[in-house]
């Protein structure tokens, strides 16, 4: 079996490669010889899978900035096959006057190891590929402790290397309101933040629609199947974001908060404020604003919709009852 190679690696690999050539290379030439394609290239055929890889991988060093040419000679037009790549090295090259000491080298290494764990990791390793295919390398050790740190739900990886490779999904759901896990089948086309919470949106197989999941009710593992799928046009994330803003500017929630309170601090930097005093803030999921309207306890009271008092009141109730009986 091929061994592994990791996307930064192979990533990294064709940079290279690309940067080393003046003529360009077929897209043959890179699969066949350049680290994490040649591995599972096949002389014979069968490579539509690898080729996939290959285009995506062009879009992700194009989105670094990379300067990424397409050379057809006139005798090859509209022969793909022929089609040749390279990188420029003049046109990639750090301007003359940007220059980076040992330290603040180490510095950039350190941050992709604190990212290392965090929702950024794909992205703080990709971004030291430029400088590490230029040549700069720290020549300072780290320092000896690295923060690690966990800054998103557990399904956020599976579910990056799953749109990476156009990978069908499989998860358990859990919606407000419902006792029962769900399993779903998902198409992932973009990762999203939103309010503060990473969402993944995609196309839900059962129902064959756009849906879009927060990861943190997502319950166990996700699973990546060998399905895998053509991702539609457009700009899924951007699609999704459009969507829950629609959602945010439907929910308004009628509060009146205690001044001079944590509650007041919170909630009346993100509302605006109406008349009597009251403060109208904008929600996009019911049971998690319930869930930090309840926590604020006395210091905010819920005037409109009449879900949410209900839900709030349901949340203090819960609380109240699992501390009958207790002294003070």
């Amino acid at each position: 079996m091929p061994t592994a190679v990791s996307n930064e690696e192979r990533l990294f690999s064709l940079v290279l490669a690309l940067l080393a050539t003046e003529t360009g290379l077929t897209k043959a030439d890179i699969l066949s010889s350049v680290q994490g394609y040649r591995q599972r290239y096949r002389t014979n055929g069968g490579n539509a899978s690898l080729e996939r890889q290959f285009e995506r991988d062009k879009e992700d060093i194009r989105d670094l900035g990379v300067p990424l040419e397409s050379i057809e000679l006139p005798a090859d037009q509209g022969a793909v096959q022929y089609t040749r790549y390279r990188i420029p090295k003049g046109e990639y090259d750090l301007p003359a006057d940007v220059t980076f000491t040992p330290q603040e080298i180490a510095l950039l290494d350190l941050a992709a190891l604190a990212w290392r764990e965090g929702s950024l990791s794909g992205e703080s390793r990709r971004a030291l590929l430029k400088l590490r295919s230029l040549g700069i390398e720290s020549e300072e050790p780290l320092i000896g402790f690295a923060p690690r740190l966990r800054a998103r739900d557990a399904a956020f990886d599976p579910l990056r290397e799953a749109i990476e490779r156009r990978r069908v999904v499989a998860f358990g759901y859990l919606k407000p309101g419902e006792d029962r896990v769900r399993r779903r089948r998902v198409a992932p086309l973009a990762l999203v933040q939103f309010g503060g919470r990473w969402h993944v949106h995609g196309i839900d197989l059962a129902a064959d629609a756009r849906r879009t999941f927060l990861l943190s009710r997502i319950a166990g593992a996700v699973e990546e199947t060998a399905q895998e799928f053509d991702a539609p046009g457009g700009d899924p994330a951007e699609e999704a974001r459009e969507g829950l803003r629609a959602v945010l500017a439907g929910n308004r929630a009628l509060l009146e908060l205690q001044p001079d309170t944590d509650a007041a601090a919170r909630l009346g930097s993100r509302g605006q404020a109406v008349d009597g005093g009251r403060v109208a803030v904008h929600y996009s999921d019911e049971a998690l604003f319930a869930d930090e309207v309840a926590a604020f306890g006395p210091e905010v009271l819920v005037v409109e919709p009449a879900e949410l008092v209900a839900a709030v009141r349901d949340r203090l109730a819960a609380v109240a009852a699992a501390h009958g009986g207790t002294d003070g």
